[in-house]
């Protein structure tokens, strides 16, 4: 954005100087007009009056070069005072966009380029008159922006602002395993054009962090900031932590089989978290599949092959990366095609404990891919990794879901695994001596499905659980669910609100959310509710 300039501190010290210097040419005259005799007894000969005249010389001219050094970066300072504008706008629903915007922010600056970061719900319409925004921005659920994104959708997106001195991009990270990929990218994209902003480039769609989405992104940052290579951004360093407990929590399900998991690092060092962190997972083919597809290629498993700057055994690699088709590779040396191998995605779960539980637990329920195959992630950690054996492991900031202040009241919803991350705040408090807890819980049968029975309800009989709402949708001729545990509620839970009540739903997108959030609005309005979400106090994480 422009600014009135003003008089820049080296301009003030080249006058300066410029003045001590012609208050010490004065001092020399006068005090020659004091001297009436000669001011020495012997004039110095002409070889230290050459020495002396260039020794001024020389001082003159480094007084000139300085000042003119000074010159050319006070020109430079009004360039960066310009590039002071270029601001990096994140919204984010798990963290994943706030990380990707302080790299984008730190390659910036490692290109000479002035740049900050600041979340999206701190923009005001007058931020978007001028100068050059780059959006970092996910997408939650079918097509949602972030929690505190909806401000600024609702304050500024309603309205007709001429934005034609706004130059801007868009990182726009999604699934595309939902229908609606990317689409509040898209949606502030469109927005931002028809409103009249100039894109500094195309948008950049990713699809669940894929590398080569980012390495482009990157590669515009290193031509906004002049520089030919940025330095690549990490891949997620993962630690090694062992798998040291797996059990089924609901046998006899109709459901899936849900499977608490717990780990613990390698090196026997844990990292701290909070409640509502999130745990991503490097998963890995299981070695039947590993082995199969090296048999049907012809390739050595032991073999060493380069990867991600390491040489590992080609059967390592191949179990970190998409198998293709065995036909398209046979006949090829592992070598020359190991480079076109793609990594396979990480996975994130909600952290189920605290670090004083001595473990990192999760709650995993196995989901199936179209041909019956368990998933990448829950087949990994529920069928194919072994008791004993490493996962690949690193826990990331979710600050969305941080816990409120415990002298706040605090009504936690949730349905299914969402119970993992409800799990660890209510850990967290009853470790606090927060009492004032509220669970809302759903599943299909409390015979079967109620994860964690014996710690809730010895959390409610020693008065750290105040209040206990269950809603099991398979216990009775018509379906419950935990919208209609909160309706049937709704007056206690408006007491609750009115005491300064925060509100965390964790669970599913699809049901659970959206009716919970319309069994929210009908028991406190919209308005008032739309006030709990500005303010931070309904807060969630759903997939």
């Amino acid at each position: 954005m422009s600014a009135q300039s003003s008089p820049s501190p080296v301009s003030f010290a080249w006058l300066g100087n410029a003045a001590v210097l012609l208050a010490l040419l004065a001092i020399v005259a006068a005090m020659a007009l004091l001297q009436g005799e000669t001011w020495w007894p012997a004039s110095p000969r002409s070889g230290r009056w050459f020495g002396a005249g260039a020794a001024l010389l020389a001082y003159v001219g480094a007084w000139a070069w300085l000042a003119a050094r000074h010159r050319r970066q006070d020109r430079g300072a009004a360039v960066d005072t310009s590039q002071d504008a270029l601001r990096v706008v994140y919204a984010s629903q798990t963290g994943f966009a706030h990380v990707l915007a302080t790299r984008t922010t730190d390659s910036l600056i490692t290109a000479g380029v002035a740049a900050r970061a600041q979340a999206i719900d701190t923009l005001q319409a007058g931020d978007l008159a001028q100068g050059r925004i780059l959006f970092v921005v996910s997408t939650t659920g079918e097509g949602d922006p972030p929690d505190h994104a909806l401000g600024f959708v609702r304050r500024i997106m309603s309205q007709a602002l001429s934005l034609h001195g706004l130059r801007y991009a868009v990182l726009a990270l999604g699934d595309r395993e939902y229908a609606q990929f990317c689409a509040f990218g898209h949606q502030l994209d469109d927005w931002l054009r028809q409103h009249g902003a100039q894109p500094l480039f195309d948008r950049v769609d990713v699809d669940n962090a894929d590398e080569s989405a980012l390495r482009h992104w990157q590669h515009h940052l290193g031509q906004l900031g002049g520089v030919a290579e940025l330095p690549d951004w990490d891949r997620p360093r993962y630690e090694d932590w062992i798998l040291a407990d797996r059990r089924v929590l609901n046998p006899g399900s109709q459901g899936e089989a849900a499977f608490h998991i717990a780990l613990r690092p390698a090196t026997g060092a844990f990292p701290a978290w909070q409640a509502g962190d999130i745990a991503e997972i490097g998963p890995r083919n299981p070695l039947p599949a590993v082995g199969a597809f090296v048999q049907a290629v012809g390739w050595d498993p032991q073999r060493p092959v380069e990867w991600q700057g390491t040489r590992q055994p080609l059967a390592d690699v191949l179990a970190q990366v998409h198998l293709p088709d065995p036909e398209t590779l046979r006949g090829h040396a592992p070598e020359t095609e190991i480079a076109e191998l793609t990594a396979l995605p990480h996975r994130e779960y909600s952290i189920a404990s605290i670090p004083a539980d001595g473990s990192l637990q999760l709650l995993v329920r196995r989901m199936r891919r179209p041909d019956g195959r368990p998933g990448l992630g829950s087949g990994w950690l529920c069928d194919h990794a072994a008791l004993g054996g490493t996962i690949a492991l690193r826990v990331r900031e979710n600050a969305n879901f941080h816990p409120p202040g415990n002298d706040r009241p605090m009504i936690l919803i949730g349905n299914g695994t969402g119970i993992a991350g409800l799990r660890a705040h209510l850990k967290a408090r009853v470790a606090a001596k927060a009492q004032r807890n509220w669970l809302v819980f759903g599943e299909r049968q409390a015979a079967h499905d109620f994860f964690h029975r014996d710690e809730i309800l010895d959390w409610q009989a020693r008065g750290a659980l105040e209040r206990l709402d269950l809603a099991f949708s398979r216990d009775q001729p018509e379906r419950r669910y935990v919208q209609h545990a909160l309706r049937e509620v709704a007056d206690e839970l408006r007491r609750w609100v009115d005491d300064g009540a925060v509100i965390y739903v964790c669970g599913s997108l699809e049901g659970m959310a959206p009716g919970v959030d319309a069994a929210l609005n009908d028991a406190l309005g919209a308005e008032r509710l739309e006030e709990l979400r500005l303010a931070g106090r309904y807060r969630r994480d759903v997939y």
